[in-house]
């Protein structure tokens, strides 16, 4: 059931249904429904998720949603948006006609879940519920209107009968449709408004429809440097995002168009989905974080799949979630997030040494448990769902042991996952004053990544590799390879190393990158799934191992290579995918890709963090070239900001508050603001130090500078004067107290 009474207002409205098209005001469960009908080739649709729908711009409140449509060769603009959370104007506008307009025609539908009757009155459409009432009208009076039992039966009504009938009329039914044709209405404005009597709704939408013609919605944006990746994160995560009827809460799905049942959650999947959703709205991270640890078992471990049709119990993804929940509270410093989940996230910890070292070797293999009765269970596919990488060649060499249920592979990925996520738990139980799980988890990560580096590192191929639990190392090699990078294993060494392999256009460099084995495997050519094709989460870790170890110029080409691989789809086509082929950097050049899968975004998330960022390594992070860029508002520390670059000056901004701004070129790193300290650490290149400048209220407020700790006077205008600074330095300005209100 969509219906959700404790939903904000301001997100009431919104495309919650797993109609994409629709509009639902959640806390009634009301849905205003296009319908199309071409007579050209006989067919409806009330828009299901698919390609025939092409995604538009997207606010995650709903303020903004666009999207356009291809049913029957006619293309077919729609636009909603809201001023008043409990109004909503729509529009529609016919592009490309593929037959006479008035033998097309479009409709919309008022509804309700709870089946509850609507009336027309001439004017409008009104359904109540309770005390509350929703109208719907038009600014030009509809051909006609019909009446039905359901959405589907006003379809079926247009396919038995077509356009040119009467004998649908009606005034009251669960469904009113207003119908209108591409001839008469070749545009059309329509309003829904919600109130606490009829006459006050039909008033509403009135007014809502004589309102001043549409504006330009201020949606978070970024231009210049990785230009429209803010926008892309924004607009798949809002049509992501969508209520879960039969749990009851809301949730930002892995895809609107790969069904898997009534709701489907992968483990990781949906702790990305927080992490993407944190940079725009910090309630949507919440709930995806906890839709994610909600599948936490009595065992330990999160279910790797959990869905309406089965779930899977016996096995879980890589120990990511610790990560994504801390580098969430950097960015939102919300404490009781870290309350809320560390519990779980410390058990599933727990469960992996436990369930998938036989050994006891501290190194971990995946498995599939004897519990619950999932698809794959005890099977060396299921094995493998723990990597999340199904069909890697990197598995292929794997044996399955019904003994032990796991494979004989120690996966390096997997173990630096680990090792990650032992880390992140001791930072989470630190800030939590839990110091006894601090010092143990650090110690576990310590030693995991001790062993990484002795047991996963291939002497022979100077590389990190999967290997035999009791033998040698797999042929097969994949960005996994990279991933002691991240969570700090690898020595200077074999960091370089890696970065030789990084570079190698043999192996993993080329204009697409990074493909999931390494180009000269036979494998490769594959061309299926992760044989041989570039995943976005996996640029996502990588990007992050290359930052923390220092190799920035490696990280931003990697960022500007994600980036162009993903507006090669996305530009003129919207397609977020799931995978590309690293040959050619299509999404759809073979089926097994979903072509709007949340993750795609992380390809443009790069595109942000390689302008700002927050991550365990460098704090909060800004980073200028030069180039000019505008990014925001984005969450932080200190609410939302925009960050913008303009003739070479960063300039960071709160609202009309200027914070701080910079003339280097490079990162400023480690920045924290608050109200009695400014500081970072700056790190130029080529000498560009610049002057950095905070704001007038931070200016005035100066009463000591220091620089590495020794005093460091500013100007008398508080330019903060860097040129005789060196790289990695760090710059405390100490404030005064702000003055009482």
């Amino acid at each position: 059931m969509i219906v959700e009474s404790t939903m904000p207002p301001p997100r009431a409205w919104n495309t919650w249904s797993d109609r994409p098209a629709a509009m639902t005001f959640l806390p009634l469960g009301v849905h205003v429904t296009p319908l199309l009908y071409s007579t050209s080739q006989r067919s409806t649709t009330l828009l299901p998720p698919g390609m025939d729908l092409l995604f538009g711009r997207h606010d995650m409140d709903g303020r903004l949603v666009e999207f356009e449509t291809r049913h029957g060769g006619t293309e077919i603009a729609f636009r909603y948006e809201k001023d008043d959370p409990y109004c909503l104007l729509g529009t529609w506008e016919g592009k490309v006609l593929a037959e006479w307009g008035l033998r097309y025609w479009v409709n919309l539908c008022l509804s309700a879940e709870c089946g509850a009757t609507v009336t027309y009155n001439g004017e409008a459409a009104v359904i109540q519920l309770g005390y509350r009432y929703v109208a719907l009208m038009s600014d030009t009076a509809p051909i006609q209107v019909t009446a039905h039992e359901t959405l589907e039966a006003a379809a079926q009504d247009f396919n038995d009968h077509g356009y040119f009938q009467t004998s649908s009329r009606g005034t009251s039914a669960p469904v009113i449709t207003l119908r209108f044709n591409l001839e008469m209405m070749r545009k059309g404005r329509f309003a829904a408004a919600v109130a606490d009597s009829e006459e006050l709704a039909i008033a509403k939408a009135r007014a809502t429809l004589e309102c001043a013609p549409e504006k330009e919605s201020a949606l978070p944006t970024q231009t210049g440097r990785h230009a429209g990746a803010l926008d892309a994160v924004r607009d798949v995560m809002s049509w992501n995002t969508l209520y879960d009827g039969i749990n009851r809460r809301p949730y930002t799905t892995f895809s609107r168009i790969w069904n898997l049942g009534t709701f489907a959650v992968w483990y990781n999947d949906q702790t990305y989905s927080a992490l993407m959703a944190a940079l725009l709205d910090g309630q949507t991270a919440r709930e995806n974080m906890a839709v994610a640890t909600a599948s936490a078992t009595p065992q330990g471990n999160f279910a790797c799949l959990a869905t309406s049709n089965d779930t899977w119990v016996d096995r879980t993804q890589a120990p990511n979630g610790a990560f994504m929940t801390w580098m969430i509270y950097l960015r939102h410093r919300e404490k009781s997030f870290l309350e809320c989940h560390y519990e779980a996230l410390s058990r599933n910890h727990t469960w992996w040494r436990r369930e998938r070292d036989p050994d006891g070797i501290g190194l971990v293999s995946c498995g599939t448990s004897d519990v619950g009765e999932a698809l794959y269970k005890g099977t060396h596919f299921g094995a493998r769902n723990e990597t999340g990488m199904d069909n890697s060649p990197t598995h292929d060499e794997a044996l399955y042991s019904p003994e032990t249920r796991t494979l004989s592979l120690l996966d390096v990925g997997l173990n630096c996952s680990l090792a990650l996520d032992a880390e992140c738990l001791a930072h989470i139980a630190r800030e939590l004053g839990r110091t006894e799980d601090a010092q143990t988890f650090n110690a576990l990560a310590n030693d995991t990544r001790s062993k990484i580096r002795e047991h996963l590192w291939d002497h022979e191929r100077s590389i990190f590799a999967n290997r035999q639990r009791h033998g040698g190392f797999v042929h097969s090699v994949g960005p996994t390879s990279f991933f002691p990078l991240i969570c700090g294993a690898a020595t200077p060494e074999q960091a370089q190393s890696l970065i030789g392999h990084f570079s190698d256009p043999t192996r993993f460099d080329g204009p697409y990158m990074i493909p999931n084995v390494s180009r000269d495997d036979p494998a490769f050519a594959d061309n299926v799934y992760w044989r041989g094709r570039i995943w976005p989460n996996v640029n996502y870790f990588v990007w992050h191992g290359l930052r923390r170890y220092g190799f920035v110029a490696e990280a931003s080409l990697l960022a500007e290579r994600s980036m162009a691989l993903f507006n090669q789809s996305w530009t003129d086509r919207r397609i977020a995918a799931e995978n590309y082929s690293a040959t050619t950097g299509e999404a759809n050049d073979q089926p097994d890709t979903d072509l709007f899968y949340s993750w795609g975004a992380m390809l443009p998330m790069l595109g942000v963090a390689d302008v700002m960022d927050i991550n365990p390594w460098a704090g909060w992070e800004l980073h200028n070239t030069g180039a000019d860029v505008t990014l925001g508002p984005i969450h932080t520390p200190i609410g939302k900001v925009i960050l913008t670059v303009t003739n070479g000056r960063l300039t960071l901004s709160r609202g009309q508050e200027e914070i701080l701004s910079w003339t280097g070129t490079g990162r400023l790193t480690e920045l924290k603001i608050s109200e009695g300290l400014m500081s970072c650490c700056i790190h130029a290149h080529g000498g560009r130090q610049g002057i950095l400048t905070p704001g007038p209220t931070y200016a005035a407020r100066i009463i000591e500078s220091r620089l590495d700790g020794k005093p460091f006077p500013a100007a008398p205008n508080q330019d903060i004067d860097l040129s005789n600074s060196y790289s990695g330095q760090r710059l405390d300005l100490y404030l005064a107290p702000l003055p009482a209100a």
